[in-house]
């Protein structure tokens, strides 16, 4: 059903706000080549990351990320060359992002949910880093504030 992937996305409520990257190592997967289409008639900006120049999927998308691997080694295996460029691209992709939204402070990622004990001990790490404290009052702070940006600016908002 060419019209899936833009029933998935709705229930993401996409608007034109948004950017929508589709991925296919071959260009042709009819999945993101509609889901893409749906967004070109909708209004809502697109991109894509393929490993094929003249990509079908390259049609629907306002910015094309072409990177061209080579034939796999196993013919048909577009998770081996095709994927792994694929995902160093949106790492790249999704850490630019972060640091142009703001959410990195001093190469830190200080906008995460402390949701488990390692995220609470590295948030701890950051405060203690940034702000030249010990461990203690890094853990009060984080206690106090349940966020490492808070805790962080608020020390900078004392120091002034």
């Amino acid at each position: 059903d060419i019209y899936q992937a833009w029933k998935d996305l709705k229930k993401y409520n996409i608007t034109t706000k948004d950017v929508v990257i589709g991925i296919s190592a071959s260009g042709v997967t009819p999945y993101v080549v509609g889901g893409l289409k749906d967004c070109k008639e909708q209004g809502v900006y697109s991109g894509c990351i393929t490993c094929n120049n003249n990509a079908p999927i390259s049609n629907f998308s306002n910015i094309s990320i072409v990177l061209l691997v080579g034939p796999e080694f196993v013919t048909g295996s577009t998770r081996m060359k095709g994927g792994t460029a694929q995902k160093m691209a949106l790492n790249m992709l999704s850490t630019s992002v972060m640091i142009k939204l703001g959410h990195v402070i001093d190469n830190k990622m200080v906008d995460m949910k402390l949701n488990n004990k390692k995220l609470k001990e590295r948030g701890v790490t950051m405060i203690m880093d940034t702000c030249d404290i010990n461990e203690e009052k890094a853990k009060k702070l984080l206690a106090h504030y349940d966020s490492v940006r808070l805790a962080i600016n608020s020390l900078k908002n004392d120091s002034k």
